[in-house]
């Protein structure tokens, strides 16, 4: 028998057979390798199952199983996904929406790596500038030390000095000892030159400059040796620096390293990671490299100003009891002449200051135990926010607030938000430091790099020209997929999904594989209708290097530019898991599918025949300038459906989640996070709450479900603990849940699944062995509502559960909400770390419908559209449509033309990204917006709803 081998450069197509994952019906499909390949369908259809769980899955396992036995025993088993076979596979690489870093050191450069290169730019070919001066630093050579001194001090007498001490305290008693005993006889202390004695030193308490005379001489050339010999001794023991003092007491500096020739300060040498905030070497060391500190909020602390400490003024600690942090407090009051009964109002501030940020002198504290045990202590009393903070860490102690309340996050005063020390920041290239480079954003670095050359000097040029073209090709590939907006210091967690997809993407343009499989999943969230084309060339340009292209995408403009489409449906969930059709674009158009119907017009998203007139009331946010917003007032009217667009990057972020959010939550909850500068906002009286339904997980453990999110979860357990079994059994609604004992199965502590630690890989989750998966032991399991137990429940669909609970209205009134906005397809018991940001801000969007409603509520959504199919969206206005007919005001940040034609208002934003935005350029009605010629969003407006 021989072991015949396939090989992939014979195998024209990627072949899947018997595919069961999820949702998928045992399905066979086929595709070429090497094309740019799109699948689409209804949301909930099988795309992510068959792409994802399916294709990739069994990727990763073949890739484990590359490993030897040995290490694989590290790594633990990896299940095969359920399909017959997969043939035609090459190495597959994901590149997905959930995989942003949440570490605040993590950046958009530090990503792409452009940020490594300038630091090595920086470090070979930046200049030093003195940041006490201002002068530029000079480093010598010996030679050049020498020649300098000769020439400038030809016939003069001078003092050749070795620099001991810079401005430090202390009386230096041990250093003049050892200076004597060198041998050297004279000293510089403080611009007068002294004889070294025994026993001698300087004040202790002041600051002292210290050199040591090395040697007093004419300089002449017959003393060219002599001198030579000098300035080498003096350059040993100052290791590398010397100081020259001549007949008038003026010094000059001079070192073998950069040296500020005027003040004497001096810089190490650069290195890559003098520049990286990551590094002790470059990170400032007030906010260790993040750029901003946690500051005690005074506001916070003392809330109310007209309490006193003893009536609980000091909002972490309540009101005055036996504890050791109040005896301390009394004995300060004591100490410092002020009582625990004056409102803190009344309070002096230098003794405010004290009771919060301590004091250095010695606190005696006398705590009686008893009348016969009183015991009496002397502590450094540092602060209560320090006591807080130091106990809290210490006991976890239930009395004190958590400490977060009371913090907030300031700038870095140190830094300014630079992350660097401040001789990091004094290196520059064309009078630009690193982090004004980094603060630039992609548009505008691509311009500054673009012809650096001509403003270098020969040695740099030499130096950087490698380097340049590194840079300069990851920002072409950020260019390539829209992101010029972007810049390099924005970190990684502030990025949304699409944006962190696009930055993996151009990543993976630039590292040059050939003959991989990507997978993506929709990398055009996000992204303006103008960027687009960018994308998908992009994209080509991926598969022109020999790859093959996998996208689960609903974009247009994607599908009819792919080389084949695998439509998936006919609908979701169980309903779905099938191919309904596939081929070329133009193979797919000759079918008749939900998803060709409204792409060749034959369904389509109506533009309502009258725009809603609202209550003819407004909000109005006046002079707002956070980030590139130019001074903008802007106008919202209440009681419409508003739309807020412009390309990336234009600043609708910054003018509606970061500052009128932040501003109306505020105002509504009392929310600590500050908005982005503003002037004045007006008409808030005529709202009476905000609610932003993002993208955000509904939780951030497998826990979490939509059950539990929307609060059915409970309704489910009070209806489990009436039924006859549970009540002869005497259950309690703990026992029904699984995040308690009593019930769960507590093999896999009501988690239902158990995770492999991967090591090397993302981490696996099988099913427990013990329950099955069903998260419950056998008791709780025997307890059955119309024949199914809670275990049941979890896993029925939305769409069945709606059915199932129909004749109990608390229950059905939740679940039919999560069924009208689309969500029919995923089960109550589904964990929230397989949702998708649009399913995320879909299950949001049916709490908040669920709950009883005034009217005159402000929802803010961002990018709803995210994830949906052109179906979805249709489903999903029809709801917001719910919402504002109630007399709400709805605002959505859409890029989705479906979405624009349809809503009351349009404000639109621009005219280009980053620093070119930021600037209103419309608002009215979309019909308005589509006559507006320098609006990109106003160009493809007027072509979707055929304006002439």
């Amino acid at each position: 028998m021989t072991d015949k081998t396939v090989d992939l450069g014979e195998q024209s197509e990627v072949e899947v057979y018997g595919a069961r994952v999820h949702n998928l019906k045992n399905i066979d499909v086929s595709f070429p390798r090497n094309q740019l390949v799109v699948v689409t369908g209804l949301s909930g259809s099988g795309k992510s199952s068959l792409a994802f769980d399916t294709i990739y899955a069994e990727g990763q396992r073949r890739y484990m199983e590359t490993f030897s036995a040995y290490s694989r025993q590290f790594m633990g088993g990896m299940e095969r996904p359920d399909v017959d076979k997969v043939s035609g596979l090459s190495p597959v690489i994901a590149i997905e929406q959930k995989t942003t870093s949440k570490n605040p050191r993590s950046t958009v450069g530090t990503i792409t790596e452009i940020y490594d290169f300038m630091r090595l730019l920086f470090a070979r070919a930046g200049e030093a500038y003195s940041y006490s001066t201002g002068e530029k630093m000079e480093r010598m050579s010996e030679d050049q030390i020498l020649r300098t001194i000769s020439e400038k001090f030809d016939g003069q007498p001078v003092n050749i000095m070795a620099p001991a001490v810079k401005g430090r305290k202390g009386h230096y008693r041990e250093l003049f000892e050892q200076i004597r005993k060198q041998g050297y006889l004279k000293v510089w202390v403080d611009g007068a030159i002294m004889d070294v004695t025994p026993k001698m030193q300087v004040d202790r308490y002041k600051i002292h400059d210290i050199d040591i005379v090395v040697d007093r001489l004419v300089i002449s050339e017959k003393d060219s040796k002599r001198l030579y010999s000098s300035v080498q001794a003096a350059l040993k023991l100052a290791k590398g620096i010397i100081r020259i003092a001549d007949k008038d007491n003026n010094v000059s500096y001079f070192s073998k390293y950069l040296m500020d020739p005027v003040s004497g300060i001096s810089y190490d040498e650069p290195q890559p990671n003098t520049f990286s905030f990551n590094s002790p070497y470059g990170a400032c060391e007030k906010c260790n490299g993040l750029g901003y500190i946690f500051e005690v909020d005074e506001k916070a602390v003392m809330p109310n100003p007209k309490l006193s400490i003893q009536n609980g003024g000091l909002a972490p600690l309540g009101e005055y009891r036996e504890t050791w942090i109040f005896q301390v407090l009394k004995a300060i009051a004591k100490k410092f002449e002020f009582s625990l009964t004056t409102p803190i109002e009344k309070l002096e501030r230098d003794k405010l200051d004290i009771i919060l940020n301590g004091t250095e002198e010695k606190i005696n504290v006398a705590v009686e135990y008893n009348k016969w045990n009183v015991q009496n202590y002397s502590i450094n009393f540092e602060g209560i926010v320090k006591m807080l903070e130091e106990q809290q860490e210490r006991r976890g102690d239930d009395d004190l607030d958590d400490m977060e309340n009371y913090r907030v996050l300031r700038t870095c005063p140190t830094c300014g938000g630079a992350r660097l020390k401040k001789e990091s920041l004094h290196f520059k290239i064309d009078e630009k430091n690193i982090f004004e480079l980094a603060c630039m954003d992609i548009n505008n670095l691509q311009s500054w790099f673009e012809g650096i050359e001509d403003r270098l000097s020969e040695r740099q040029n030499v130096i950087a020209r490698e380097i340049l073209k590194e840079i300069r090709a990851r920002i072409g590939f950020l260019l390539d997929v829209g992101l010029s907006y972007l810049t390099l210091d924005r970190t990684a967690k502030t990025l949304s999904g699409g944006e962190a997809q696009r930055i993996r993407l151009a990543t993976q343009i630039g590292s040059q594989l050939m003959n991989v499989m990507y997978i993506l999943d929709e990398p055009s969230i996000g992204l303006h209708q103008r960027d687009n084309e960018r994308l998908i060339n992009a994209l080509k340009n991926l598969r022109d290097l020999g790859n093959t292209v996998l996208v689960v995408e609903h974009d247009k403009d994607m599908i009819l530019e792919a080389d084949h489409v695998i439509d998936m449906g006919p609908a979701a969930g169980v309903h779905g898991g099938q191919i309904v059709a596939q081929g070329t674009p133009q193979q797919l158009m000759a079918e008749h599918t939900l998803t060709t119907s409204y792409i060749n017009g034959e369904r389509e998203i109506a533009i309502p025949k009258k725009r809603r007139e609202g209550n003819g009331k407004k909000l109005a946010l006046k002079k707002a300038t956070g980030h590139n917003l130019k001074n903008v007032s802007v106008e919202f009217p209440l009681g419409k459906l508003i739309g807020i667009t412009g390309v990336s990057g234009s600043g609708k972020s910054s003018l509606i989640t970061e500052t009128l959010y932040p501003i109306l939550n505020q105002h509504f909850f009392r929310a600590k996070k500050q908005p982005l500068p503003y002037g004045s906002i007006e008409g808030l009286e005529h709202i009476d709450k905000v609610i932003e339904i993002d993208q955000t997980p509904i939780g951030r453990t497998p826990r979490s479900n939509p059950s539990t999110y929307t609060g059915v979860f409970s309704d489910i357990r009070n209806l489990y603990v009436q039924l006859p079994e549970a009540k002869i059994r005497g259950y309690k609604p703990g026992r029904f849940s699984f995040n308690v004992k009593g019930g769960r199965c507590e093999t896999c502590q009501g988690a239902g699944m158990k995770v492999i630690e991967m090591n090397f890989l993302p981490d696996v989750q099988v099913p427990c062995e013990e329950c099955g998966g069903k998260r419950y032991n056998r008791e709780t399991l025997e307890v059955r509502y119309r024949g199914k137990s809670i275990a049941d429940v979890l896993d029925m669909s939305i769409e069945d559960a709606t059915t199932f609970f129909e004749h109990i209205p608390s229950i059905h009134r939740k679940v039919k909400t999560l069924f009208d906005v689309g969500l029919g397809y995923i089960t109550l018991g589904q964990s929230s770390t397989t949702l998708s940001g649009g399913e995320a801000q879909r299950v949001k969007l049916a709490t908040e419908l669920s709950k009883k409603d005034t009217g005159n509520t402000f929802y803010i959504l961002d990018e709803p559209t995210t994830g949906l199919h052109f179906e979805d969206i249709n489903v999903l206005l029809g709801v917001l449509y719910q919402l504002v007919e109630k007399g709400n005001t709805v605002l959505v940040i859409e890029h989705n033309l479906d979405v624009i034609k349809v809503v009351d208002h349009v404000i639109d934003l621009g005219p280009e990204g980053g620093s070119g935005g930021g600037k209103i350029m419309f608002s009215g009605t979309p019909e308005g917006l589509c006559k507006v010629k320098d609006s990109f969003t106003g160009r493809f407006l007027k072509k979707e709803m055929g304006v002439k």
